[in-house]
Parts: structure tokens; C-alpha cells; sequence
């Protein structure tokens, strides 16, 4: 009897240490929680930055809700929404709880992202939206409003006189088209500047392409006196400006690191910064409050403003910069 009982209490100890030692191995291990993130393009630095963004987000927002995030990386090469929707397609047949794209055409891509949402992946969007989408969300910029302000601030560093050109990029992409929209609306508020005879050029959202596009309608065309750039791409690479500085006047977007010399060498007059970094951090934000908690963002549309980058703040803008990057090395 006594032999009985010593081997219950020694299998009810045994038992009684794996269920510890299961207990703490559970609270050893965080709930994983996957989010893809699909840019443009793995050549357009903009989207580089919203990865670092995304990255960082991961480790900060996931340890204050206690969670491991996984950011995968699915950005194509060189632009291609189909390579985009077969990304969406495998992230959300791999289980992936949530998407953030930035769409490079909102046509191709919606049948994919409301696909992906009834799979049961939530998904926003940045950059460039899919409105008509099941999106949960869209973060970046109202490109009505970006336009008319980079018409309004070529304007007032041409004194409201002189022909001006546009570099537009995809012709596809959708918020590109609002912006360029915009920027020839509000040109119609000035009665000395006109828009180059199709002075509006489209082309691959690749930095050595952009400056090749800038340099020779500069050169065939040298009544042009000032260039809107929708994109900051010919601003991406070293010497991407063939003129002296100040010859010829240019207001470009976004403010990355390599954009920020031209300012600094007086080639560019005015940048319009937009969040690229947060497009990133922001996203995984909004989708691991709705995976968690089922909690929407209080509105459809996140409007994140320009801010105004030219010689007299560029030393302080670049810090942002200094900061993320630093950010982004430790979280790494």
C-alpha cells in the first residue's frame, strides 16, 4: 500500500512538472503575427524606406503588444502589378494576416485584395490606393491638395511667368494621374505660365530613365523654365540634373537622403516630404490594431500632409532621417 502511494505521489509530481514546464514554455513563445508588405518597386528607394518603416514598427509596436511580427517582403524588382497580385495571392494563401501595398494599378489589384480579405487577411493600402477595393484602409497623401501646393510653389519661384513641364511616371498608376490633375488645374490660375505643348511625360519609375527623360526634353526644348516632378526620381541618383544650378527651376516630391543634396546645391528649390518612412510604420499600426482587436481606424482615408523641405530647414529635415535610419540599423 505504501509502495502504491509513494508511486501516485511521484506520478502526480512528474505530472505536475510537465504541465510546468509546458506552462512556461508557452509563456516562452510569443504569438507570431505576419504582414506582407508589397511597395512598387525593390528600385524605387521610397519604398525601401517604408520596409525600414514597416521594420521598425515590428519590433516596437510588437513588443508593446506582445507579439512577434514578421514583416515579409514582397516588392517586385521593377514595377509590376501583376507581380504584385501574384504577391498578394501568396501571402494570403500562406496565411498572412495582413497586407500593406502600395498599388501600382488599383485595377488589376482589386479583384486580389478583396480576395485576400475573404481569406480573412485584412489589408490597407499607402501610397497609391485601390478605393473601390475591400481594403480596410488607405494611408498617404490627398493628391488632389499635393498637386495644386507643387503647381502653387513652381509658381511662386517662376514669379508666376514662364513655360513648365511634368514628369509623371506610370501613366497607370492612379494617384500619379490625380496629382498631374491637379498640378494643371491650379496652372490655370496663372495667366503668364504655360504647360510645354505635351509637356507631359510619362515614363519607367527608375532614377537613371527619369534623368535621361528630364535631360532631353531640356535639351530639345529649352524654353522649359520649370520642371514639377510627381516624383522625386531623377533626385534618387548623383548628377541625375544635367544644368547649373538655378538655371532652371524645379519643385519635386518627396525629401529622401540623396534629394536633400540637390536642394543644399541649389538645383532643387523646393521639396514636398511625404512620410515614406511612416507609409511603412503606420500601416503596421493600423493592421495589428484590427488583427488584435478588431479595431478600425477611425477613418477609410489617413491623410498624411507634405512638409515643405527647402535651404533654410533641409539641415533639420535631414535628422528625421538620421533618426529612422538609426531606427531602423538597431530594430534590424
Amino acid at each position: 500500500m505504501f509502495k502504491k502511494l509513494i508511486f501516485l505521489v511521484c506520478l502526480v509530481l512528474v505530472n505536475f512538472g510537465q504541465m510546468f514546464a509546458q506552462n512556461a514554455n508557452n509563456k516562452g513563445k510569443l504569438k507570431k503575427i505576419t504582414i506582407g508588405l508589397v511597395g512598387k518597386s525593390q528600385s524605387n528607394p521610397v519604398f525601401i524606406a517604408a520596409y525600414a518603416g514597416a521594420r521598425v514598427a515590428a519590433k516596437e509596436i510588437g513588443a508593446k503588444k506582445g507579439v512577434e511580427v514578421v514583416i515579409d517582403w514582397r516588392t517586385p524588382q521593377t514595377e509590376s502589378p501583376q507581380e504584385q497580385a501574384r504577391s498578394i495571392e501568396q501571402l494570403a494563401h500562406s496565411g498572412a494576416e495582413g497586407i500593406a501595398v502600395a498599388c501600382s494599378d488599383a485595377n488589376i489589384l482589386t479583384p486580389y485584395i478583396d480576395e485576400a480579405v475573404e481569406r480573412g487577411t485584412q489589408v490597407v493600402c499607402f501610397n497609391n490606393d485601390a478605393p473601390s477595393s475591400k481594403r480596410l484602409a488607405y494611408y498617404g497623401l490627398d493628391n488632389a491638395e499635393f498637386g495644386h501646393a507643387l503647381m502653387q510653389e513652381l509658381a511662386h519661384e517662376m514669379n508666376e511667368n514662364g513655360v513648365v513641364a511634368i514628369i509623371a511616371g506610370n501613366k497607370k498608376a492612379q494617384n500619379l494621374q490625380r496629382i498631374v490633375q491637379a498640378v494643371l488645374q491650379e496652372l490655370k490660375n496663372y495667366p503668364s505660365m504655360k504647360l510645354l505643348p505635351n509637356g507631359v511625360f510619362y515614363h519607367d519609375e527608375l532614377p537613371e530613365k527619369a534623368s535621361e527623360v528630364v535631360a532631353r526634353a531640356q535639351k530639345e526644348y529649352p524654353q522649359i523654365g520649370g520642371w514639377v516632378f510627381i516624383g522625386g526620381w531623377p533626385l534618387f541618383i548623383k548628377d541625375g540634373i544635367k544644368w547649373k544650378p538655378g538655371k532652371i527651376k524645379i519643385v519635386a516630391t518627396d525629401a529622401l537622403p540623396s534629394e536633400l543634396e540637390y536642394i543644399k546645391s541649389g538645383h532643387v528649390q523646393v521639396l514636398l516630404a511625404q512620410g515614406c518612412f511612416l507609409w511603412g510604420y503606420k500601416s503596421v499600426e493600423v493592421l495589428l490594431n484590427k488583427i488584435l482587436y478588431n479595431q478600425a481606424p477611425e477613418k477609410e482615408l489617413i491623410v498624411d500632409p507634405p512638409i515643405r523641405v527647402t535651404k533654410e530647414n533641409v539641415e533639420e529635415w535631414s535628422l528625421n532621417w538620421k533618426k529612422w535610419l538609426l531606427k531602423e540599423a538597431v530594430n534590424r
